[in-house]
Formats: structure tokens, sequence, C-alpha cells
């Protein structure tokens, strides 16, 4: 009995996400076709033109666009940023520095020292449990 491998592919969205890039930037043979993992891997390790330039300039998803401007993707949404940002856009909202960008970025400054704080208590609850044992 022989079994055939066949190669995994995944939809053109799923490949975009893990590219970090917006799929309707794409070029429209990227956002027909099924991707295989072989490909997503040669695009991530030898990128072509347009997704080295989709990565510099944008449209960017919203994942990206929160992650350079430094707040959560619900952050974006309360400040009211639902659309897809270019690069562009994303460096002026830094340069204005609008109060709800201010407000998220620090909201999202507590969360991160508090998961560190988090971390750090079960860090020294396993030692102290190892040391029991």
């Amino acid at each position: 009995m022989t079994s055939h491998k066949t190669a995994q592919t995944m939809k053109p969205a799923t490949a975009a996400k893990k590219l970090g890039v917006y799929l309707q930037a794409t070029p429209a043979e990227f956002q027909e076709g099924a991707v295989s993992r072989t490909e997503l891997n040669a695009l991530q390790t030898d990128p072509p033109a347009w997704l080295v330039e989709l990565r510099r300039t944008g449209p960017h998803p919203r994942p990206v666009v929160a992650a350079r401007l430094g707040v959560s993707i619900a952050g974006l949404a309360r400040g009211g940023v639902t659309e897809p940002l270019t690069t562009e856009q994303i460096d002026a909202l830094k340069d204005e520095m609008p109060e709800w960008l201010e407000k998220e970025r620090a909201t999202q400054a507590e969360v991160r020292k508090e998961a560190a704080r988090i971390k750090e208590r079960n860090a020294e609850r396993a030692a102290r449990s190892d040391d029991q044992e």
C-alpha cells in the first residue's frame, strides 16, 4: 500500500494573514489560487517585489497597524480605525498623536506590565513548589 502525499494548501486569506499583508492589496493571481505550504515558505524566505513593497508601504491589515502603533486591535476600533492603513497614514497618526492613541498606548503598556507581573509571580510559585518537592 503506497500513500501519496498531497501538498497541504491554504486559502489565500490564510496565507495573507501568515505573511502579514492585506489580501485585497495582493496581486490577482495570489488572491485566486490556493497557496501550498511550500509556496508560502518560498514567499517568506525569498519575497517577490510585490510582497516587499506591500510590507513596506501597505496598506496593512489591522494586526500590523495595531502593532506599528503600539496598541491592541480593540484599541484601534475604539479609536475609530477600522480600515487598513498605509505606512504613510500610520506615520501621520504617530506624528499627530491624537488623544485616543495616547490613551490606548498607555492602556497597552499597563496590560504588558500586568502580564509581566503575572508571569513573574507564576515563575516564583513554580520555583517554590520545586523547592518543596
